[in-house]
This record gives structure tokens, C-alpha cells and sequence, in this order.
């Protein structure tokens, strides 16, 4: 089907919003980029309170810059922890323009939500933004008690890049012998850097998410000798065999979606248990204005449901042991 009216009514108020002489994102530099990304904090408006709210500061390593992670709790007693990784292309923006969502996950879903706030490319590329990610997670797994009650599960989920980076802690994990994620939550993920694909070459997929601008984020985050790595383009791993189940979210029109696709077609045939869902009528990105289109709003209430009932399940089987 074609774009819902409500996408179609979104772009069009960007597209006034930002003039007849925008300049599209491809042809910007990465700091006029990251300006344009802040508008859309005002845009989607703030979240619910949480019964607390913490940033902590974390290093990959002695020589890295620090790092923020933000810890939204929803209650003194939550079901289990959700380490959610933004998008922006490895590039734009922050856990600042994702606290509204962070906040409304943690609320929805019952689970502390933990953002991280990982270094950008082309300051930070490829491995950077992996590694901090991994840095933020063995935190999580540390801390894990105070974060929630003992043996509840640890869930990694993010959108576009943020679904990039949460299949490669789920390879990093495995390979590593832990730590153990219970679920992965892929919402668009970018799982490749072919361009070759339909979904890129398609003009209605051209929305929020170009082909050029997608050229542009891969240009600035890794070069074409390390694009083949299975933590920067998971669907290139040798063998994806033993990682957790999957709940994997594709838009319609997306340039992202025949990766996406592609990627929850090998988990499937290497023996990972996917529950797969297609969204018609919509673009790229459309989670990020959960409080403005109908389809993010119904995003979140998907995702909260699937947590909490993979965490109900998880406790049943605690407590048959």
C-alpha cells in the first residue's frame, strides 16, 4: 500500500517547516546534521515521569572519552531491564532527543530502561559505537540486582543504527560465552551495506531515510574494509546460529526493510526462534513520533506487550525449576 495519510501529512509539515532551501542531509556536515536532529526533541514533546531518573558515566577504555547512560526506572520493582540503543545513523542524535521514548518504554513495559548515549561517527567510527554499547551492557549485566530483581531478564533493543548495534551485542555475547540476552528487539535495523537492494531503489521509500543519506551515515562510520565485519554489518556473520529470539519490526517503505527482512529470513533458518512484523504504510523512523503517528503509538504498545509477556514466561519457568 501506499504511505498512510499520516506519514504523508508528517513530511509535508517538515518539508514547510524547513523551507524550500533545506539542505538535504547527505550534502550537510555531521555537526549541521546533528542541529537538525535537536528540532525533533520539541517535536515529539516530553515523556511520562518514572519513579527515577540517574546518568552514569561509563568509559570503553582508558583512552576513550566517557560516555553517558541514562537509567529510567518505572518502579522500585521492575520486571527486568531494557538496554534500548538510539538511531541516527551512528551520527545524529542522543538519548536527550530519546528520553521521551525511553521514558514511555520504561513506563509501558515495567522494565528499567537503560539509554546509552554512545560516541558518534566520524569522531568515533566503527568499532567505537559497538564498543560502548558492550561497555554499557557488562554494566547492566554488573549491576543487574539494582536495576531490577534478581533473575529478571536483560533486553537489548534500538531502532535503524540503534537495531545495527543490538544485533551486534547479541554476536559480541555469544561469542564472548555472555553476557545472556534474554530477547533482541530489531525495529528497522540496518543489517547490511548494500544499496543494491529494492527497497533502496524504490522512490517511495525515499522518505525520512534516504538512499544517499544512508551512503552518507555508512561513509562517516565505516570504511569499505570494514563493512563486511559481522559487528558493523550483522547480516554478513558467518553464522548467526545461538543468538537469542528475535522481535524484528520492518517498515513498508523503508530502504531499510529487504535487509531487515533478509536478516530475520537467516535467524529464522539458523534455528533462532523471530517474531517478524511488516508495518504497511509506513517510512522509516516512524517509532521516533510515537506521540504523533498512530503507527509509532501502536509500536510501543507492541513492544510492551511482547516484554512483558517474555518476561511473564521467563518467571513460569523460574518457578517450574
Amino acid at each position: 500500500m501506499a504511505l498512510d495519510q499520516h506519514s504523508l501529512d508528517f513530511l509535508a509539515a517538515a518539508a514547510a517547516a524547513a523551507g524550500p532551501d533545506a539542505t538535504p542531509m547527505h550534502q550537510q556536515s555531521p555537526e549541521e546534521a546533528r542541529l537538525g536532529a535537536l528540532a525533533s526533541i520539541d517535536a515529539i514533546g516530553p515523556g511520562p515521569e518514572v519513579h527515577s531518573a540517574e546518568d552514569i558515566q561509563l568509559r570503553s577504555s582508558d583512552d576513550a572519552d566517557e560516555f553517558t547512560i541514562r537509567v529510567l526506572k518505572p518502579s522500585e520493582n521492575p520486571e527486568g531491564v531494557f538496554l534500548y540503543i538510539h538511531g541516527g545513523g551512528w551520527v545524529v542524535s542522543d538519548i536527550a532527543a530519546y528520553d521521551a521514548i525511553g521514558r514511555q518504554l520504561a513506563v509501558d513495559t515495567g522494565h528499567t530502561v537503560v539509554l546509552v548515549n554512545y560516541r558518534k561517527a566520524p569522531e568515533a567510527p566503527f568499532p567505537a559505537p559497538v564498543d560502548d554499547c558492550w561497555t554499557a551492557l557488562n554494566w547492566i549485566d554488573i549491576n543487574r540486582e539494582q536495576l531490577a530483581a534478581p533473575g529478571t531478564p536483560l533486553i537489548v533493543g534500538g531502532d535503524s543504527a540503534g537495531g545495527n548495534l543490538t544485533a551486534a551485542m547479541t554476536l559480541r555475547a555469544r561469542d564472548a560465552g555472555g553476557p545472556k540476552i534474554d530477547l533482541q528487539v530489531l525495529i528497522y535495523p540496518v543489517t547490511d551495506a548494500d544499496f543494491t537492494r529494492e527497497s533502496y531503489l524504490a522512490e517511495v521509500n525515499q522518505t525520512l531515510l534516504t538512499t544517499e543519506s544512508m551512503q552518507w551515515f555508512w561513509d562517516h562510520y565505516a570504511p569499505l574494509d570494514q563493512r563486511s565485519h559481522q559487528e558493523a554489518a550483522p547480516l554478513q556473520a558467518e553464522s548467526l546460529a545461538g543468538l537469542p529470539e528475535a522481535y524484528l519490526v520492518v517498515a513498508e517503505h523503508d530502504v531499510l526493510r529487504d535487509e531487515g527482512e533478509a536478516y530475520g529470513q537467516r535467524l529464522a533458518a539458523e534455528g533462532v526462534q523471530v517474531d517478524s512484523h511488516v508495518f504497511p504504510g509506513q517510512m522509516h523512523g516512524f517509532i521516533s513520533f510515537f506521540n504523533i503517528l498512530p503507527a509509532g503509538n501502536q509500536l510501543v504498545d507492541m513492544i510492551s506487550a511482547k516484554l512483558r509477556s517474555h518476561s511473564n514466561q521467563l518467571a513460569g519457568a523460574s518457578e517450574e525449576v
